[in-house]
Order: C-alpha cells, then sequence, then structure tokens
C-alpha cells in the first residue's frame, strides 16, 4: 500500500480528473456530485483507487459524503491510515 502522501494526493487528482474531466479554475472545489460524477463514475474512482493506490473504500463513501477533491483525499488517508 503507497502511504506517502504526495503519491497518494497526485494519484488521486489524476484518478480524478481523467475520471470527472477538467475542472474550469472556479469549479475546482466542485463536489463529486457537482463535477458531474455519477453510479459509474464513483464506482470507477474507487476501483481506481484500489487498482493504483491499494486502499479500500466504498462506492457509499463517495454517495454519502459528496466530496470535493480534497476531501476525498481525506477519505483516503484516513482508511490508508485505519
Amino acid at each position: 500500500m503507497s502511504t506517502d502522501v504526495a503519491v497518494v494526493e497526485k494519484t488521486l487528482e489524476t484518478i480524478w480528473t481523467e475520471i470527472l474531466g477538467d475542472l474550469a479554475e472556479d469549479q475546482k472545489d466542485a463536489t463529486f456530485f457537482e463535477a458531474g460524477g455519477e453510479s459509474i463514475s464513483a464506482t470507477r474512482i474507487v476501483s481506481r483507487i484500489e487498482e493504483e493506490l491499494d486502499i479500500e473504500i466504498e462506492v457509499g463513501d463517495i454517495f454519502e459524503e459528496d466530496p470535493n477533491l480534497e476531501s476525498l483525499i481525506r477519505i483516503v488517508k484516513a482508511r490508508a491510515a485505519g
């Protein structure tokens, strides 16, 4: 499991951007749903996190929390630490 903070943050930023697309500068803090996220994109994000970081989160974490990228990073770091 890669718990290096910089690696986790960069990997999550890449996953978020590749799945949800580049956001305009004024939308950088958009939540998952504000960025156009839906069930298939949540599933893809969760799968990529597990594949690339070996950290498990649930699709429900995304639906219940509706995180922006920064919040998602906190969720993943908490799971990695726990």
